[in-house]
This record gives C-alpha cells, sequence and structure tokens, in this order.
C-alpha cells in the first residue's frame, strides 16, 4: 500500500467529512488508476474510522437543510448519488430537526412569494421553486395557501 497516498488521504478526512465514493476517486485520481491500490487505502480509512458514511450522510443532511434550505427528497437524491446506503440516508434524514425544516420552507415561501405576487403565473413558479428545493408537494401546497392568504 502506498503509505505517501494514505496519510494524505488521512490527513483530507482529517479536516472534513467525505463519503466512501468521494475518497474512492480521490485515491484513484493520486494513484493514477490503479483501483487495486485504491481499494486498499480505502479499507483502511474506513477500518481506522476516518471514512463513515453514516456519519457523512448525517453531517450532509444536517448542513443542507439548515444551511442551504433543502428539503428531504433533494437530500436524499444527492447522497444517493454519493452511493449512501439507503438505511444510512433515512437515519441521516430522521436527524434532521423537522420543525426548523418547515419554518425554513415557510421562510423561503414568502420570500419568494413576494418577488411573484404580481406575476399571473406566480403561484404555479412558486411551487416549482419549492420542489426543486426538495420538498413534498403536500408539504408545500399546505405553506403555499396560508402564505398566498397572509400576504395578499
Amino acid at each position: 500500500m502506498n503509505k505517501e497516498v494514505l496519510s494524505a488521504m488521512e490527513a483530507l478526512c482529517a479536516k472534513r467529512e467525505y463519503c466512501v465514493s468521494d475518497i474512492r476517486r480521490k485515491a484513484l485520481l493520486k494513484l493514477e488508476g490503479d483501483g487495486e491500490a485504491a481499494e486498499e487505502i480505502v479499507a483502511s480509512l474506513v477500518a481506522d474510522k476516518f471514512v463513515d458514511d453514516a456519519r457523512y450522510a448525517s453531517a450532509f443532511a444536517r448542513e443542507k437543510a439548515s444551511l442551504q434550505g433543502w428539503g428531504p427528497i433533494k437530500i436524499r437524491f444527492q447522497l444517493r448519488m454519493k452511493g449512501i446506503s439507503d438505511a444510512d440516508i433515512n437515519a441521516a434524514l430522521d436527524d434532521v430537526d423537522t420543525e426548523k425544516a418547515a419554518a425554513r420552507l415557510e421562510r423561503l415561501l414568502e420570500t419568494k412569494w413576494k418577488t411573484l405576487r404580481e406575476d399571473p403565473q406566480g403561484r404555479l413558479k412558486l411551487i416549482k421553486f419549492a420542489l426543486s428545493r426538495g420538498y413534498d408537494y403536500s408539504e408545500v401546497e399546505r405553506f403555499l395557501t396560508q402564505i398566498v392568504r397572509n400576504l395578499n
């Protein structure tokens, strides 16, 4: 095993969370495509708890929900793209504070509605906006009716 690349990967993982697929890709780049050596490095990092998909998924979900206002659908999709298991994704989404997420969605919709209020297609655009953020239609509709009524 290439100790120099392993040390570099350990240093990366010490700075922030990475998932297995991200580290595998980085190791492959450093090792110029040597897949066998990259797998050894990834296995070592997982064994030494430098990389943990469950921990990564939890941090990712909390960050995206609280800082960027993403909904559970978008978070789930992005984690699946990284090869995270459904069990880890479900556990990560359970860690997200649903009350704060609902309040965040409401604030997002209120702010966006103020710019779309005069647009004849404003309601449709607001729905598209919320769905693109990864929120469920039923959740969006519940807030939308209330916001349009209150801000008109």
